[in-house]
């Protein structure tokens, strides 16, 4: 699945510390705000569009979902993900 459906419309692509910026503040804010609001939130200003491709980054890596409220929260927990597998008493139902 490609990134995003049109990349030649993108004006700016996000650099690694703008993505790491978003990350830590939905981290911080999980489940909190909408799109919009997190965006007026940031410590750091950057234009909608790349903030846009962030968040679109972000979802297709399937770090953050959004609720049918709007509302965006972390989703990616690898350590204790790991540590649910490797308990016996669970279990991988592949139906």
């Amino acid at each position: 699945m490609p990134l995003l459906k049109n990349q030649r419309n993108v004006l700016r692509f996000p650099r690694l510390d703008t993505v790491l910026m978003v990350e830590n503040f939905i981290q911080k804010h999980d489940g909190e705000l909408k799109k919009k609001a997190l965006w007026e939130k940031l410590p750091k200003k950057m234009m909608y569009q790349t903030f846009c491709v962030t968040i679109d980054y972000l979802l297709n890596s399937r770090k953050i979902s959004i609720d049918k409220e709007g509302k965006i929260g972390w989703i990616y927990y690898p350590t204790q993900t790991r540590n649910l597998a490797s308990q016996k008493d669970l279990f991988w139902n592949s139906k």
